[in-house]
């Protein structure tokens, strides 16, 4: 099926905005970006005039259809609650893609979406990146696993603390997390030497060791964004923090160690100890440190189709309107390693493009119409 696009302002990501612009799109991909608003005469049309286009958004951390809204405990499929490290665990086989929560997120102009396990564990499991439309989450996945993930901080001290059971403390978090690691390496030497019987959670781990996987690394307060570069320093780990709360306070050490920060959710309360610096000047400030980043909901908590308004917020608060746009695009397309398909409008990508009524988080809040693989959703 071909599609054009004709006629809208065109913000591609990767290359200057055009004016006035043509999409074109063969079989759910961009083939050409033009200017101008013509187009060969077999494609379907799309009038733009008076729309501006950018890719569909991503968030890069959420808990899209494993944590389902109004269900209740048969909805929450996203904490395994009972033992530390669960590496083995994998988020799309918690995934229930008729989540209302994706059709919000498509309503939002939400294409993609990075799903991982909760934070009630130290390593609680491998997150995967999904689009928002699809029957099922074969049909949906764009690549799995993406990352592991680990939480310091307060929830897992709490969630272990009131079992009885370690860990009960940050040091305790952290040591557990190091004893993991290696037991890992003991088990990738014994793999070379043929003398290693196979473990799920431990080969997840040999990846994460090797670099083949990120750590997505939960981390609200100072100590603990500390605490998870100075593991990764230690094992050579691929970090990228997630939440950053207090990332604003050391952006000049995380810009140093070319540490990436998925950043939020910040339009919520200071419900806990570790948000008592939660700001949106917090993305403003990494931007000035060169710190790459991005935006997220962490839906449920703050849900999927506000990720504009978060956007929006953002810019209020001194970010400048490019950096953001490219923090719900091409910076989490990156983080998720999947830039190859998506965040930017470009030859060769996927025709996830978002139409907006005017400009987009400042003028438009949602789009009027969103295309994933060059169908309207």
């Amino acid at each position: 099926m071909r599609i054009a696009i004709l006629g809208a302002k065109i913000y591609p990501v990767e290359s200057e905005p055009l004016a006035v612009g043509t999409i074109l799109i063969d079989e759910g991909k961009i083939t050409a970006v033009l200017a101008g608003n013509e187009a060969p005469a077999d494609y379907e049309r799309i009038e733009a005039a008076g729309l501006v286009a950018t890719p569909g958004l991503i968030d890069a951390h959420t808990h899209l259809g494993i944590a389902e809204e109004g269900v209740g405990w048969e909805g929450e499929d996203y904490n395994e609650s009972y033992d530390p490290v669960t590496p083995h665990l994998r988020a799309i086989d918690g995934i229930f893609p008729g989540d209302q929560g994706f059709a919000d997120a498509r309503a939002g102009g939400v294409t993609t979406v990075g799903i991982h396990p909760g934070s009630a564990n130290v390593i609680g499991g491998q997150g995967a990146a999904l689009k928002t439309a699809g029957r099922t989450v074969e049909e949906m996945v764009i690549k799995a696993p993406v990352a592991v993930k680990a939480a310091f901080g307060e929830n897992p001290k709490r969630v272990y603390g009131e079992q009885k059971k370690s860990p009960a403390t940050r040091m305790g978090t952290a040591g557990t997390i190091r004893q993991a690691l290696v037991k890992a390496e003991n088990y990738r030497r014994k793999l070379a030497a043929g003398e290693a019987e196979r473990d799920l959670g431990l080969e997840v781990l040999v990846q994460l060791l090797d670099g083949d996987l990120a750590l997505f690394a939960h981390a609200h307060r100072i100590d603990d964004i500390m605490t998870a570069l100075r593991i990764a320093k230690e094992f050579n780990l691929k970090l990228i923090l997630q939440h950053g709360t207090e990332a604003h306070l050391v952006a000049d050490l995380l810009a140093a160690e070319a540490v990436p920060v998925v950043v939020g959710p910040s339009l919520t309360s200071r419900a806990k100890v570790e948000l008592r610096e939660r700001t949106f000047r917090t993305a403003t400030v990494l931007a000035e440190h060169g710190v790459e980043f991005s935006l997220m909901t962490d839906h449920p908590v703050i849900p999927i189709q506000y990720l504009p308004i978060c956007v929006r917020l953002a810019i209020a608060e001194g970010l400048d309107f490019a950096a953001a746009l490219r923090a719900v695009t091409l910076s989490p397309a990156r983080f998720l390693g999947i830039a190859e398909r998506v965040g930017s409008i470009a030859p060769g990508k996927d025709a996830d493009i978002a139409l907006w009524p005017g400009e987009p988080f400042v003028e438009a809040d949602r789009p009027s119409q969103v295309l994933i693989n060059g169908r309207r959703a």
